[in-house]
Formats: C-alpha cells, sequence, structure tokens
C-alpha cells in the first residue's frame, strides 16, 4: 500500500580468519575447518548461522561502539539488534574447546530508522473506499504535512474547560506538539516529560464545531499504542454538550483501549447517556485471538442506523445497542469526533515500571458513509 515502509540494509563481508598457535600435526587440538556464515539482516537485528567441521560450539561476537555482545551457541545461530545505522563488525568463532577456535570477521552494515515512521507497523487489516448503498461524506487520509482545519487542539488537563483532569483523574497535558502527519498517518504520541507542572504530555484533536455526523457507517484505521497506564480512544460526543453537559449529550466510544499485560490486547465499544438524570452506560470488547493491538493496523467501526448501534472490529462484530428508547434520544442528533491518548486515570491507573515512552497511536484514516 502507499504508506509501506521499507528498510533497506546492506552486508559488506569482509573476512579475516584466525586461531590459536596450536596446529594439527604438533601434538595439539585439531582445529574445526571451513567456517562459513549466512547473515540475514532486518533493519537493525543482524542475525548469524556459522557452521563449520569438527566444531563442538560457536560464539558469535557483536560489537557496537566498542562494546562486545557474546553470544554462545551450539548451533551456530544469533541474533543482535544493532540499536542505529551504521557498519559494524561480527565475529564468529568455531570451537573446539574455550581457548581452541578459528575465527571469522564479517563486517554488516544497516540501516535503522529512528524516526516516528519507524516505530509505526506497516501491516494490517483495511477497508474499502465504498460500501453498497452508502456514499462517502467526508474522510481524512492525512495525506498531507499536517492537520487539515477540520480539526482542532484541546490544551490543558482539563482545567479550562472546568473538568480538571478531563474527569478521570488523567495524568497527561495536552498540547499540540505531540501530534504529527507524517507519512500517511494521523500520528498522536504520549512522552514522560514535564510541561506545566506534569509528568506526562499527549494529544487531543477534535472536529468540534466543524465536522458532526448523526448515523452512517464510520471506519477508522489506527494502529496503537500500549503499556500499563496507556489510554488510548477513538471516539465521539454529542454537538449540544455545551449547553446540556455530559451525559446527556450522549457520547460513543469507537474503541477506547485501557494499556498493561493482559489488556493490550482488548478494545472496548461502548456508548453513555443520561437516564432520568443519572449516567447510564452499556458496553462490549473484543479481543485478539494471539498478539496485541500494537503489532499491527486494525479498522474499528460503527453502523450506526435509526434502531441501533453496531461495533465492528476488523468488519467483526463485538457490540451492539437498541436505540430506540425513550431515554436514548441522545443517539439521534449529531456527534463531533474526539483522537486522543490519555496517561493515566481512573480506569487504566497510572504508568508504571513497566511502561515505557514515548508510546504512538498511528491513525491512517478516518472515513463516514451515509
Amino acid at each position: 500500500m502507499k504508506k509501506e515502509i521499507i528498510f533497506a540494509a546492506v552486508i559488506a563481508l569482509v573476512t579475516v580468519f584466525a586461531s590459536c598457535d596450536k596446529e594439527e600435526g604438533d601434538g595439539g587440538v585439531v582445529l574445526p575447518t571451513n567456517l562459513v556464515t549466512n547473515i540475514n539482516v532486518n533493519e537493525g537485528d543482524v542475525s548469524v548461522q556459522a557452521s563449520a567441521q569438527n566444531a563442538n560450539f560457536y560464539t558469535i561476537i557483536f560489537i557496537e561502539n566498542g562494546q562486545e555482545t557474546s553470544i554462545e551457541s551450539n548451533d551456530g545461530t544469533a541474533t543482535y539488534s544493532f540499536s542505529n545505522s551504521g557498519t559494524y563488525q561480527v565475529k564468529s568463532r568455531a570451537h573446539v574447546t574455550h581457548d581452541d577456535y578459528i575465527e571469522k570477521i564479517d563486517e554488516v552494515t544497516v540501516v535503522v530508522d529512528n524516526s516516528v515512521l519507524g516505530q509505526i507497523p506497516t501491516t494490517g487489516y483495511e477497508t474499502p473506499m465504498t460500501y453498497p448503498g452508502y456514499s462517502l461524506v467526508w474522510n481524512d487520509e492525512f495525506d498531507g504535512t499536517s492537520l487539515s482545519s477540520d480539526w482542532v487542539h484541546e490544551i490543558g488537563n482539563g482545567q479550562a474547560q472546568g473538568i480538571p483532569g478531563w474527569g478521570n483523574n488523567e495524568l497527561q497535558y495536552y498540547q499540540d506538539d505531540n501530534t504529527q502527519v507524517v507519512g500517511g498517518y494521523c500520528i498522536i504520541t504520549a512522552k514522560e516529560e514535564n510541561q506545566s507542572g506534569y509528568s506526562y504530555t499527549s494529544s487531543r484533536i477534535k472536529t468540534q464545531g466543524i465536522k458532526s455526523f448523526q448515523k452512517g457507517r464510520i471506519d477508522i484505521r489506527a494502529a496503537l499504542p500500549q503499556g500499563k497506564g496507556i489510554w488510548p480512544a477513538l471516539w465521539m460526543l454529542g454537538d449540544n454538550i455545551s449547553s446540556v453537559g455530559w451525559p446527556s449529550c450522549g457520547e460513543i466510544d469507537i474503541m477506547e483501549m485501557i494499556g498493561g499485560a493482559g489488556n493490550d490486547e482488548t478494545i472496548y465499544g461502548t456508548v453513555h447517556w443520561s437516564d432520568q438524570g443519572s449516567h447510564a452506560e452499556y458496553g462490549g470488547s473484543s479481543t485478539l485471538s494471539s498478539g496485541i493491538y500494537a503489532d499491527e493496523f486494525h479498522v474499528f467501526s460503527i453502523i450506526w442506523d435509526d434502531t441501533q448501534i453496531r461495533w465492528l472490529r476488523d468488519d467483526v462484530e463485538f457490540n451492539v445497542i437498541n436505540i430506540t428508547g425513550q431515554e436514548l434520544t441522545e443517539f439521534h442528533q449529531n456527534f463531533f469526533f474526539i483522537f486522543n491518548i490519555a496517561v493515566g486515570g481512573n480506569w487504566p491507573g497510572s504508568p508504571d515500571a513497566t511502561t515505557s515512552f514515548p508510546q504512538h497511536m498511528a491513525v491512517d484514516y478516518v472515513r463516514v458513509f451515509q
């Protein structure tokens, strides 16, 4: 597809053979012979397969920035990940004993993409631009270099809106610097950094007052972040939130995830509304059979009509609600989009020692069909 990233890697082989000073016929050890290495490079990952005659075991030594990493192997296989682009030496030794071996030195040149695009998956599920019985009424493919005029940023931690912590005791400070449009993606990044008295930063973008929709099919293709305390969301709020407040405006969570071990593979689809003045909600979840949502792109969808809202992940339905009830009138009005990564909060809890930063949510497209 147009956004596929191809990493280049070149193997330049410079071979040097060495051995200890014992020679066959001197009453010493008979050394291995015919040491051969096959080397594969995938971005920064270098895999070695060494073989030799009469070898008892092997040592593969990867040298990066003057530091040696030695991997002892019975079958001659070893893998190492270089962190930066460059040309590095790899020493392969075929041993009879620890001190009796022959050695071959290879040079490998690797190209590592350490930009934000290098941290975004390149595979995953996709959906079409057309559906029978629907017309595409609005979409954003994020093909430019900045957000379109359909989006605005929320700034801060909610104080300016009168809801500190965004009503959930969240820990991040939202700022526009944490949003990039690059490579055909809108990328929101959560970082561990100090800003305005908060220990984390992120971004929250919305179409409020610009683009809002009622009913239809909505597809959002995205790759998610991961980790304890990480809370990505692709969701919608009713246009009348400024006059009636939440939850009377209604909320449609197309996708939410609370990260961490045991959670990175599950997303949630939920609605919130006011039932006789009290907060009501209804939701369901979708768990991957293998892997986590950060591994590749998935498409998170709702199909919304006069009688129900259905949630789909990769075109498989996982939740549905009937919206014909008198108390569910919120879901018969216009809603606008919000995309964000929250850090911490009542639901996911705070990050811990297992959480790594930065974390990214990459949105490939959002499409509205009616």
